[in-house]
Formats: C-alpha cells, structure tokens, sequence
C-alpha cells in the first residue's frame, strides 16, 4: 500500500476539520478517555505542538506556559484553531501553517514538546522524532498522548484488520507505537503507561539528555 505523503493528509484534514471536534469528542468520551489533559499538565515553558490541528489543546495550557506555537499541515484545521483563540481570548499561542518533519523552529528553544493523537497520521514519524530532539533544550521534554496497538489481544487483531482502510481513506494508522520513534532520535524514555479501552492509548515522557 502506498503511505499517504503530505498533501494526502493536509486533503484528509481540510475535508474533516468542521467536524473534527465532535468526532474527537465523541472518541475521547467513549474510547480514549482524559489523555489530552493529562499531556497537557505536563508541559512547561515555551512550548512546540506538533501538527496541533484545531487547537483543542490549547485552553488547556495553565499559568506555568510561556508561549504555545502549534505547527500543523492543514488550513482547514488551522481555520478553526484561529477562531477559538480568537472566541476563546487565548493568550500566549501562535499557530502556524508547517510540517512538523522539516520544522522552522531553531536548535534547542523549545523547553517541552507535545503531541496529541498525531503520530498515527504524520508521514515519517521518525523524522518529526528527530526535530522534536533538534528544537528542546537539552533536558527538555517530549509528551505524547497517541493511540496505538490495544494491550487486548482481539482488539489488537481488529485494528490490524482494518488498518489498510483507515490509511487509505484517513491517513490513520492505527497500530503505530510511538516509542521506538523516540528512542531511534535519541530520547531517553522516562515513562510509559496505556489507558483507553483495551489499552489503545499510549502516554508517555521522554527527554533529550544534557
């Protein structure tokens, strides 16, 4: 099967961006459960988003924040990332047109690096891994918050059985594991746990090492 390149997925996106919230919260409620917020309580600093679509995260993020740039590949989903900081009144947020696999964001200013649910979808997972690793600080930290391969073994078959079909018409993969991502750029892994029905989600903390 041909892997859906960078104009599939911003085409993917741009088509489901006015729905994408209700179909993420309806997924979240029933499926994945609070890893969103979760990831975001561990963020600090300046922080880097990667592919931060519609900006859900982004009236999560506390006092403890700097400022928040969030990259993504989609207009459509950078549409409505703009209105809600707009109607929201978010302070402290940029969000920016931009691959996260070739990011313009200089070496070593970014203090944490979130990503939400967007691993399964971004073309070369690896590549963004190691541009997280480029723009942190050493010491800095990446979290992630992604959906993966159920710990339920029957889950585990479904997803794969069905795979082939999420890519080709959602640029999802659904059995991607995030953390050997992290550990071929270089991240040490600090902690990994999984939640969400049968085990399909995976958090996890990393850092780049001093």
């Amino acid at each position: 099967m041909r892997e859906p390149g960078n104009q599939r997925v911003s085409t993917v996106f741009d088509a489901m961006a006015k729905h994408y919230d209700r179909q993420m919260g309806w997924f979240e409620r029933f499926v994945i459960g609070p890893a969103r917020t979760w990831a975001v309580e561990q963020a600090r600093g300046r922080v880097l988003e990667l592919a931060v679509g519609t900006g859900l995260n982004l009236p999560l993020y506390g006092p403890g924040i700097e400022h928040v740039l969030g990259v993504d590949l989609s207009e459509g989903m950078l549409e409505v990332a703009r209105t809600r900081i707009a109607d929201d009144g978010i302070e402290r947020v940029e969000v920016r047109h931009g691959d996260v696999q070739r990011l313009e964001v200089p070496d070593g200013s970014v203090d944490t690096v979130l990503s939400t649910f967007t691993y399964c979808t971004i073309p070369d997972p690896g590549l963004a891994s190691t541009e997280a690793f480029r723009v942190l600080v050493p010491g800095g930290r990446i979290v992630l918050a992604e959906h993966g391969p159920a710990t339920n073994r029957v889950l585990r078959l479904a997803m794969r059985t069905v795979e082939p079909l999420s890519i080709r018409f959602g640029a999802d993969h659904l059995t991607r594991d995030p953390v050997p991502y992290l550990e071929d750029a270089g991240f040490v892994v600090d902690e990994v746990s999984r939640s969400g029905k049968g085990g399909i989600v995976f958090r996890v903390l990393a850092h780049r090492p001093l």
